[in-house]
């Protein structure tokens, strides 16, 4: 049996029965002219070969792993361009997986893991992007002027161990914030401010988390302040690890300043480093340096606080004579298991949850008053819901309540409270807690989308739309989910046409996403669109073969039955009960 080490590249095209099913001799004529004129040349130039086709489906061999991305980025690129005349129903999209493993050679054809890998990660990827394993990942992201999103563990179709996933969107400007440059926004008429990731100065990759929690913390006090429009983090974070220019990140974002700085953590001690920058001029406002014990970080992230709003000059009621003590805790080791525990959470997946749940109890065990981490925990909890434990929901409710009545002032209090009340199907608490969210964080791009779920939810959809807008200003990177949100929205208040766009948008960013295929399904069958209706409804059982009316009744918590057999009608003409 012969081996060896190869870069191997899958790819199908999305939506190929749709297609056929619309226009069968088009499709093919179309595929054939792009396969002569750029998809087999481009492959070529990257020496590169085609192993085998698959219908609509293809698999390549590279010797270099470098080859192999380029040539997967040049092609999404390509056909980008070459559909930008199509009309949508009608483009040819790809998407694209890459490993780089060991294969087995029979003849012309390659098998093995390896080669198992690359087409399951290629089932990750959204249409138009790449997905990588790390392995990839590792090899080219110094080599490759391109962007990494980093999509965590997942848990693949018959492959036994987990597997960290990178991908890459070629033409999406929420993972790629350079490519907004022609798009800029416009300035807000308030001050406005990004805070950029810190730098992890400590020379261990493990403490990255610690500078990242460090920045988070920082965005999260400034986003309390009214006065002040501030960019979520999970915008600031799509430049982390990039060299960027002030000038650049403002016209991007739509800000007048970028705060940048470093973190390092020796033991007990923490040096950080902090500076604001005028997008405008890029100019210098301030600079400072902290050399602090652990048990003083709080003091300092107020301090930087402090002199940003004084900095952009804005009066504020209560600010005379300092900014108001912030003490979350007094023990280091508990903050640093938040910090830590929070990493973990958003990983999404079965095994980082578990790690953020231990590390929140461990916290809690350190500091038995710590309302983040009763917080935290209690998310944690509700991740475990979903995952199918029954009991977790009831759990998660009573350590929210404690968190609550630990720090009533704490946003992420009501984060946990808010989001687990909708699921107790207890609405008008769902709401209270988000607007209370929205009112201690006002800044929180995050905090107007949970409102505005809370609110489809309750049956106020007219009130989502607004709410879904102020979110993307300031969060202009913003994920799948507030398009979701959105196309909701529509749906619930049938305008269908409307929903539709905003669905589609949403599960092509997010192929993965059960609700939104569920949701874009329903569409499709409300405006007799039944092919494609019947194609969704199948994405929605390759995600979930289990899926059926019992686990609408349980995740999907509508207070008004009219907007639940509303959607159950759309499955319904989509195949459904069939």
């Amino acid at each position: 049996m012969e081996r060896r080490l190869a870069a191997i590249l899958a790819t199908d095209v999305v939506g190929y029965t749709r297609l056929m099913d619309e226009d069968e001799a088009g499709t093919l004529t179309a595929l054939k002219a792009h396969r002569e004129e750029f998809i087999d040349p481009t492959i070529a130039k990257h020496k590169g070969r085609i192993v085998k086709l698959m219908g609509d489906g293809a698999l390549m061999e590279f010797a270099s792993v470098v080859d192999a991305v380029s040539c997967a980025a040049e092609l999404q690129s390509g056909m980008a361009e070459r559909n930008a005349d199509v009309s949508e129903n009608l483009r040819i999209t790809f998407r694209m997986g890459i490993n780089l493993g060991d294969v087995i050679i029979e003849g012309d054809d390659l098998y093995g893991d390896g080669v198992n890998l690359a087409a399951r990660l290629e089932g990750l990827a959204e249409p138009g992007s790449i997905c990588l394993s790390s392995k990839v990942y590792d090899e080219v992201r110094k080599k490759l002027n391109l962007s990494f999103e980093d999509l965590g563990s997942k848990k693949l179709k018959n492959v036994a161990e987990p597997v960290r996933v990178y991908r890459i969107a070629v033409d999406k400007p929420v993972i790629s914030p350079t490519s907004l440059a022609t798009e800029a926004l416009p300035l807000p008429d308030k001050p406005s401010i990004a805070v950029l990731p810190f730098a992890n100065m400590s020379g261990d990759q493990e403490q990255e988390y610690f500078a990242d929690g460090i920045t988070e913390d920082i965005i999260t006090e400034i986003s309390k302040i009214a006065g002040i429009l501030v960019i979520s983090r999970n915008s600031t974070f799509t430049y982390k690890g990039k060299a960027t220019k002030a000038q650049d990140v403002c016209r991007d974002l739509g800000v007048r300043y970028v705060m940048e700085g470093s973190v390092r953590k020796a033991g007990q001690r923490v040096r950080i480093t902090a500076q604001l920058i005028d997008g405008r001029s890029g100019g210098h406002l301030w600079a400072e340096r902290y050399d602090r014990e652990l048990a003083d970080i709080f003091a300092v992230q107020d301090d930087v606080t402090e002199k940003i709003v004084h900095a952009l000059e804005i009066n504020l009621a209560g600010s005379v004579g300092g900014w108001p003590a912030r003490m979350e805790t007094e023990i280091p080791e508990a903050y640093d298991c938040v910090l830590r525990g929070r990493e973990q959470f958003r990983l999404f997946s079965k095994d980082g949850n578990l790690r953020a749940r231990q590390l929140y109890e461990k916290a809690i065990e350190l500091d038995p008053n710590y309302a983040a981490a009763y917080a935290g925990l209690a998310l944690t909890c509700l991740h475990d819901w979903f995952l199918g434990s029954p009991d977790a929901l009831d759990r998660a409710y009573e350590l929210a309540l404690t968190a609550e009545a630990q720090d009533p002032s704490l946003p992420l209090v009501y984060e946990a409270l808010g989001n687990v009340c909708l699921f107790k199907k207890q609405h008008e608490e769902a709401v209270a807690a988000a607007r209370q969210w929205v009112k201690i964080e006002p800044g929180n791009a995050d905090a107007y989308a949970n409102l505005a779920g809370a609110l489809h939810f309750s049956g106020e959809h007219e009130q989502v739309i607004p709410l879904i807008e102020k979110a993307m200003r300031l969060n202009p990177f913003y994920p799948f989910y507030y398009i979701l949100y959105r196309g909701q929205a529509y749906l619930a208040m049938e305008r269908y046409e409307e929903a539709l766009e905003a669905l589609k948008r949403s599960s092509a960013h997010n192929p993965e996403s059960l609700p939104a295929h569920l949701y874009l399904a329903a569409c499709f069958g409300l405006l007799g669109k039944d092919a494609s209706a019947r194609e969704t409804m199948a994405e929605v059982h390759r995600i979930n073969p289990d899926f059926s009316t019992a686990w609408m009744q349980t995740f999907l918590s509508y207070k008004r039955a009219a907007d639940l057999d509303r959607l159950v009608e759309g499955l319904r003409k989509a195949g459904l009960f069939d």
